[in-house]
């Protein structure tokens, strides 16, 4: 087992990992920005370290300056949270060239996945289905053009190198793919320095399906069944459940041995998250893996009762992953994730600022992952969640009236908050129905 652990990152995820680390005995080191000196998980560490100005690229993406911190404090590994280097190949090698246990998958594995055109081919070469689209980076509009004609509009352009919907264009037309394709070139050229492209055909109105997977040393892989995430805005996940109300025990066991699938063609070890694409009429398609733990794991640990970064901690440890081998994990009533984020409820805008008041739902069946508290100021310079509520119930109708209760419950005075938003969107019949799809938000924004 690991002796201490330098979590590379920040805020909620940081608390995260060094409750699972007390729990399992090992040592724990943060790094912070110089904006984050006063940052819960500075707090609560046994030892932390300053990496650097409050800018992210000066600090949580220095890669040298987080090893340069494991060093110094004596740290065997390192959990990089979701984020920031977390999908950073180059990052997991450097660390495992200074001797240290990076958390998470091969530097080849995440490689791999990280280059979406490349993941394509690895996931079709197994038998499981993509979209039709490119087979490998688009040499230019010309490109993009022949081949949307080829496989029909609409379709969508997205970055080769890229995630959280940078670098990704919609085009219903020749005209629309032409403009798009320079937007998207630019935008992926600024966020990952990789200007390579992918296309593919379009599907209208699909859920947005992810399955949990762990891998361990010894070549198993297992998967802990799915996650809904088609409620979001912009690519931006807004809450997220478990199980899906549109999947069957026969479709997840599907879904599931495709997700172990690619786990197994990557070579993958440690926790992983296989994104799929669910058609109306059942059938799927692979979009991509995250190759790192998800921001909306804690709904697969309450249906499941598995810890997952106490998990990941395991396997990296050299331990296999224990959850039987002939326990068949199903999903133990429904949870559903909250993320809370610092900023306007309707115009999106950032909200930073101190935290006058701080009061947590509490109450049966309610978890918050947050590293707030009274008389902390949000900074302006990172990501805007703040804190995740997390319900679970017997059913999904118990679940939304918990989920209700506990965002009412819920109190973050000096800055404003996404709660409103949550709220709004548990009144809405079509989510209490189930019926929604990734487009969720554009009609629901629309009725306002």
């Amino acid at each position: 087992m690991l002796s201490k652990v330098l979590i590379a990152n920040r805020g909620e995820i940081a608390v995260r990992v060094i409750a699972a680390c007390r729990e399992l005995g090992i040592a724990t080191v943060a790094v912070h920005s110089e904006a984050d000196r006063s940052c819960l998980h500075t707090v609560l560490a046994d030892r932390s370290v300053c990496i650097g100005p409050p800018a992210s690229t000066d600090s949580y993406l220095n890669a040298s300056a987080v090893i340069a911190a494991a060093e110094i404090a004596g740290a065997d590994a390192i959990h990089p949270g979701y984020g920031f280097l977390a999908e950073n190949a180059h990052f997991a090698e450097i660390a495992s060239e200074c001797g240290l246990v990076f958390i998470g998958p091969s530097a080849d594995a995440i490689r791999l996945m990280g280059n979406k055109s490349a993941a394509r081919r690895a996931v079709a070469e197994v038998g499981v289905p993509v979209l039709p689209g490119s087979e490998g980076g688009l040499a230019g509009a010309d490109h993009a053009l022949a081949l949307a004609d080829e496989i029909g509009y609409p379709v969508i352009l997205k970055a080769s190198a890229g995630g959280g919907g940078r670098g990704m264009r919609l085009a219903w037309n020749g005209d629309e793919l032409r403009r798009a394709y320079a937007m998207a070139w630019n935008e992926a050229e600024k966020a990952f320095g990789d200007p390579t492209l992918y296309l593919e055909k379009f599907v209208q109105n699909p859920r947005h399906i992810e399955f949990q997977v762990l891998a361990d040393g010894s070549g198993r892989v297992v998967h802990l069944g799915e996650r809904e995430c088609s409620i979001q805005r912009r690519h931006q996940k807004i809450l997220e459940e478990s199980p899906s109300v549109a999947i069957s025990e026969e479709l997840r066991g599907e879904m599931g041995r495709a997700a172990v699938a690619v786990a197994k063609a990557a070579r993958y070890v440690n926790a992983g998250t296989v994104e799929f694409l669910l058609a109306d009429d059942g059938s799927f398609t692979f979009m991509e893996m995250n190759t790192r733990i998800q921001v909306e794991h804690p709904v697969t640990e309450l249906v499941t009762g598995v810890d997952l970064v106490k998990e990941q901690l395991r396997i990296a440890g050299g331990e296999a992953i224990s959850i039987p081998k002939r326990r068949q994990l199903r999903p133990r009533g429904h949870a559903i994730e909250f993320r809370i984020n610092a900023e306007d409820p309707d115009t999106l805008a950032p909200s930073p600022g101190r935290i006058s008041h701080l009061v947590l739902p509490g109450g049966p069946g309610v978890r918050v992952d947050t590293h707030l508290y009274a008389g902390y100021t949000v900074p302006p310079y990172y990501d805007s969640l703040i804190a995740k509520l997390i319900v679970h119930g017997r059913d999904r109708a118990e679940a939304i009236r918990r989920g209700r209760r506990a965002l009412e419950m819920f109190r973050i005075d000096g800055i404003k908050t996404s709660i409103p938003l949550h709220l709004r969107i548990l009144e809405d019949p079509d989510f209490v129905a189930g019926r929604f799809s990734t487009s969720f938000m554009e009609r629901f924004t629309a009725k306002r």
